[in-house]
């Protein structure tokens, strides 16, 4: 069942109906930040996102600096397809390989495509993980969610917090540890803009910065730097058939 906070969560987002009958989820993204400066990545300028709601599906376009290459999530699994869809380089179970040896000091196209696109499926799906069966959801007290993921869904950290206004259903911050990073990097997510489309409620800006000790965001440094330019729900879309 859901909690009082979860259902003012689902509501700001245009309703339970609404998630539980759209397929896919499509948005424009502008990204930056100290994590790409660390991890030696271009940017995101005005880049594509296309994903599954209803499973751990996303696809990133242009992932690097070939703006014809597209990142792609599929469950554990990533890769890496050109415009015509044909897949030029995968790796399975990517998760297994972070964050020890060369991934301490740079990323290359696949690992952005793991990190990228599950931190946005996450991000965009949220109301929808609310319904998640697999998820452990608890409501600590009014607006504030704890969730212990599983292993099956791609995720920062198996144990996050998500603080709510109660009165506009909205998501103010999101806490967790980017595990793919260090067991040290625990941050804060903060919600800085909401834009609404079709009386939907989203996150259309936010700040990713690292936590105190006591649990408080720090000011700087800023490591993400999310615009959404655009974001919508659908049940069209065409997927290039990988080949």
């Amino acid at each position: 069942m859901l909690s009082l906070t979860a259902k003012k969560v689902l509501e700001a987002s245009g309703g339970a109906e609404l998630w539980q009958n759209s397929k896919y989820l499509e948005a424009v993204v502008s990204v930056k930040g100290l994590a790409f400066t660390l991890k030696r990545r271009p940017i995101f300028e005005q880049a594509k996102i296309v994903m599954e709601i209803g499973r751990p599906y996303s696809r990133l376009t242009p992932i690097g600096k070939n703006k014809n290459i597209t990142g792609v999530l599929d469950g554990k699994d990533v890769r890496l397809e050109d415009a015509g869809g044909r897949i030029i380089a995968e790796r399975k179970d990517a998760r297994k390989y972070f964050p020890f040896g060369r991934r301490l000091f740079y990323w290359d196209d696949l690992d952005m495509s793991y990190f990228a696109n599950y931190a946005f499926w996450n991000y965009f799906t949220f109301p929808s993980l609310l319904s998640n069966e697999e998820i452990i959801w608890k409501e600590k007290e009014a607006g504030i969610l704890e969730a212990i993921f599983p292993e099956s869904i791609p995720t920062h950290s198996k144990i996050q917090e998500f603080y709510i206004d109660m009165v506009s259903g909205k998501l103010i911050k999101h806490h967790y540890t980017v595990d793919i990073m260090s067991k040290l990097a625990k941050v804060t997510n903060m919600v800085t803009k909401n834009d609404e489309v079709n009386g939907m409620n989203y996150p259309s800006a936010r700040l990713v910065t690292p936590r105190s000790g006591s649990g408080k965001a720090l000011k700087k440094p800023i490591m993400i730097d999310i615009t959404v330019h655009s974001f919508k729900m659908t049940n069209e879309v065409v997927f290039p058939c990988p080949h």
